[in-house]
């Protein structure tokens, strides 16, 4: 892992650790990485509670509660399913939060002529979600670290915001 992922980590750690909050992941593509940039924190079975990695949409279906009907529509690698996983994951895993990662990492792109490096992120509660797509193909490998990251810093700047507006509501 990177030294800007695990920056990262350490600020979401806190902000968790702080506000007593947990999350949970719904990867795909990412097969674990989210989740291992999460627990790469010492301390981090406090607010980490585990994850789905959802590899294909029979999984994402059963375990996350993502209509068949929208995969079969649009594919597994768009925004609605990526919303639709952070959804699940927050009620499957029993989370405040959850993060979770769709795509086509490569070296082959799927159906609907979605190219190759096409991820969606999403992450966020019940009732608020943040999205996120990335577009470039750098390579299978590059692909991965680069949507584990953004997925991270997302996450942080979400956590960021919903915080704010929490303070700001008490004073």
């Amino acid at each position: 892992m990177d030294f800007e992922s695990k920056i990262i980590s350490r600020e979401i750690s806190q902000l968790l650790w702080e506000q007593e909050k947990t999350v949970g992941t719904a990867e795909s593509c990412t097969g674990g990485r989210i989740a291992e940039a999460i627990i790469a924190v010492p301390g981090s079975s406090k607010y980490y509670k585990g994850g789905v990695v959802s590899y294909t949409d029979e999984i994402k279906e059963k375990l996350l509660d993502v209509d068949a009907q929208l995969i079969e529509e649009k594919s597994a690698v768009c925004e609605e399913v990526a919303i639709q996983m952070v959804k699940g994951a927050v009620k499957t895993l029993n989370t405040d939060y959850a993060i979770a990662a769709t795509g086509y990492a490569g070296p082959t792109a799927g159906p609907k002529d979605i190219p190759v490096g096409t991820i969606w992120l999403a992450c966020g509660s019940a009732e608020r979600t943040k999205t996120l797509k990335i577009e470039e193909d750098y390579g299978r490998d590059i692909n991965l670290a680069i949507a584990t990251n953004k997925a991270m810093q997302m996450f942080l700047d979400f956590l960021n915001e919903e915080f704010a507006e929490s303070s700001s509501k008490e004073e």
